[in-house]
């Protein structure tokens, strides 16, 4: 698939997204505009799976450490073909398994339920382990946020990602310098993170999370004898105008003027 319908896609999955989020009530949008190239590109490009055999033994993993951004990934899920996309509809709402963060048990492609950060990157470390014992051939990503670096189990699962050699692992932060009530900055900031990545032994790429084929380029690469990480520099609400880089959007829903507002200039992009 190339760069421009892979742009194509993440620019719909941004459409559905708000409006999902818009409908419920509910939601974390500015983290999930964000981060919806890197999803758009795992799903439709990077990503070894079947969506009718969603346990296929041999397909890649995919962990949405940031569990909070599940709407991004129920929608990318929806359109890639794991669940009906009518049931979007269904987001927040009693009964339905799209919770306001993944369920493995009752979404078809979650690998692991989420939620509380800092729980993501280690899953995923067992998982690529598991592949390193066993002899299998899938590639295990995980996506986390720059706020929660600031977990220390982080920072344990990358040391022994490291000590395991694990070059079947893929961790991409999405840098977006906000987390929920504040600009990274202002709290435990831990960036630059290239730096600190490659001090515990691992290969470190930097790019632009929002261009479509450095991100791409970046997914695609392939480390030998240790596991690869991506800094994503990524916006806040990207796409959106009045939610670019702005803290309050963390998980604050449009009233019904920003929604039109920001339905005229996602769709004024396809």
């Amino acid at each position: 698939m190339q760069t421009t319908e892979l742009e194509r896609i993440a620019r719909e999955i941004r459409i559905r997204d708000l409006q999902a989020v818009f409908e419920a009530g509910a939601g974390h949008i500015g983290g999930e505009m964000s981060a919806i190239d890197i999803m758009a590109a795992l799903y439709f490009k990077v990503l070894k799976l079947w969506p009718d055999q969603p346990k296929h033994p041999d397909r890649d993993r995919f962990v949405l450490s940031k569990g909070h951004t599940a709407c991004a990934l129920y929608v990318t899920l929806a359109k890639r073909g794991f669940l009906p996309e009518e049931e979007i509809s269904t987001f927040l709402k009693p009964h339905s398994r799209l919770n306001g963060h993944p369920n493995c048990n009752k979404v078809p492609g979650v690998e692991t339920n989420t939620g509380p950060l800092g729980h993501g990157l280690p899953v995923a470390v067992g998982m690529a382990k598991a592949a390193k014992l066993t002899g299998a051939s899938y590639h295990t990503y995980v996506l986390t946020g720059d706020g929660e670096m600031q977990e220390g189990s982080n920072w344990e699962a990358i040391s022994s990602a490291a000590q395991f050699a694990l070059d079947n692992l893929t961790l991409v932060i999405d840098h977006n310098r906000f987390q929920q009530g504040a600009a990274l900055s202002e709290t435990n900031n831990l960036a630059p993170f290239r730096t600190k990545l490659e001090a515990f032994g691992w290969e470190v790429l930097e790019i632009d999370g929002n261009n479509m084929s450095e991100v791409v380029d970046a997914l695609q690469h392939r480390s030998t004898g240790r596991p690869c990480g991506i800094v994503a520099h990524t916006n806040k609400g990207h796409g959106i105008s009045f939610m670019q880089d702005k803290v309050d959007w963390h998980h604050k829903v449009p009233n019904a003027e920003q929604y039109k507002i920001a339905m005229a200039e996602l769709e004024e992009a396809l």
